[in-house]
């Protein structure tokens, strides 16, 4: 028996943060991250919707980027002083992933972290408090997904959190909040989107429910990236709502190691999640492709690409992919990042170890030993082709 999850409510469109007016209830937390929600006039919008519905609010804010256990259990012992019946969180990953473990804290306060980091199961949820995400970037997919990513600082990992208890009750896709996006964030995070979509489509879990999503979310990013960097509003919203297609897909068909080389190395070069995936993407496709190019040739055949063969459709994906990264002014390869060679080298067995035990790795479409990840490490720092 398979399971397909998704939020029960997805409201979407210009203007669907309103729908925080119809909410029923007492208590309200918002969950935030840093100071733009607040400038932009949203978080105001926000409490002025709850307060119309007779909603009391309490606002934690200030959660970092990668966010880490700690944020969480900070912000559950103030859920607990202040009992709310909905948990509400706007803004990227970060303050959303915070925000469902801060949940998990809030309704299961004597529950170590060591128990909830994936493969570990979840608690069931809404004993107390039901969960809203409001995203106002295009990437993730966190606001649709049983996922939330924590980070540990002082090693620089990062855990997955997975269970289809903190799937989101109602997802608010508001393309709206995206406008404001800068043009960086706007190409970190839908690279983040289209990473999704492929390895969703390619992954050994896929199934006949996330089959069409991953290949819609692939075509609408690959048609409305370029445009939403540049500030179309009309392809920002299509980019908005790809990536909430996308994160169903994934959420259900799961992911593959581009996530796993990303989650191991992003927090120890501080490197941005998106622009991690955009770089590792092609190398990976390269190193799949041995085992099974079909699945990556009909994404290429989806996208009108050309080529005779399989092999010849997948390397026209990979040079697409490729001819993106260079038009949102993005790395091809570590080394032109930044990272420094030498801690590259120092980290680069405990990043290939970790790698192999993320909970993404299983469901890559080709199995992978320690000492691959250690190559594609090494591939995407230098700039190598890869042949293994």
């Amino acid at each position: 028996m398979n399971r397909f999850t998704i939020p029960r409510d997805i409201y979407y469109g210009e203007g669907a943060l309103e729908t925080l007016k119809t909410l029923e209830g007492k208590k309200a937390t918002i969950v935030i991250g840093g100071q733009s929600i607040k400038k932009s006039g949203y978080l105001n919008k926000m409490e002025s919707y709850l307060k119309e519905a007779g909603f009391e609010i309490q606002l934690i804010d200030g959660v970092e980027n990668d966010p880490s256990a700690k944020t969480a259990k900070d912000g559950a012992k103030k859920m607990e002083e202040f009992q709310p019946d909905w948990i509400i969180s706007a803004g990227g990953g970060s303050p959303i992933d915070a925000a469902k473990l801060m949940w998990i804290f809030y309704e299961n306060p004597d529950l170590p972290f060591d128990k909830i980091k994936a493969p570990n199961a979840l608690p069931v949820l809404r004993k107390k408090a039901r969960f809203v995400a409001i995203s106002t970037t295009s990437g993730t997919g966190t606001d649709v997904s049983p996922f939330s990513v924590i980070t540990d600082h002082e090693t620089g990992t990062k855990y997955p959190v997975f269970g289809y208890d903190i799937t989101p009750d109602v997802a608010i896709i508001d393309p709206e909040l995206t406008y404001s996006m800068p043009a960086d964030i706007v190409a970190y995070t839908g690279m983040d989107a289209l990473t999704h979509g492929i390895e969703a489509y390619v992954s050994t879990m896929h199934n006949v429910f996330t089959d069409p999503l991953a290949l819609q979310s692939v075509k609408m990013a690959v048609d409305n990236i370029e445009k939403s960097v540049t500030g179309d509003k009309q392809a920002r919203a299509d980019m908005h709502y790809a990536q909430a297609i996308a994160g169903m897909a994934f959420s259900n068909g799961f992911l593959g190691i581009v996530h796993s080389l990303s989650h191991k190395s992003g927090a120890i070069f501080n490197i941005p999640h998106g622009l991690a995936n955009a770089l590792y993407l092609p190398y990976v496709i390269d190193f799949n492709k041995k085992a099974d190019s079909s699945r990556f040739a009909e994404i290429a055949k989806m996208l009108g690409l050309a080529g005779n063969t399989e092999d010849e459709l997948t390397d026209a994906l990979t040079d697409l992919l490729r001819r993106l990264n260079k038009s949102l002014n993005l790395p091809l390869t570590l080394k032109e990042f930044g990272v420094d060679e030498q801690e590259f080298n120092r980290q680069l067995d405990q990043m290939a170890a970790g790698a192999i035990e993320d909970p993404c790795t299983p469901s890559n479409p080709r199995e992978v030993s320690v000492e691959e990840m250690k190559k594609l490490y090494i591939a995407a720092f230098n700039g190598e082709k890869v042949t293994f």
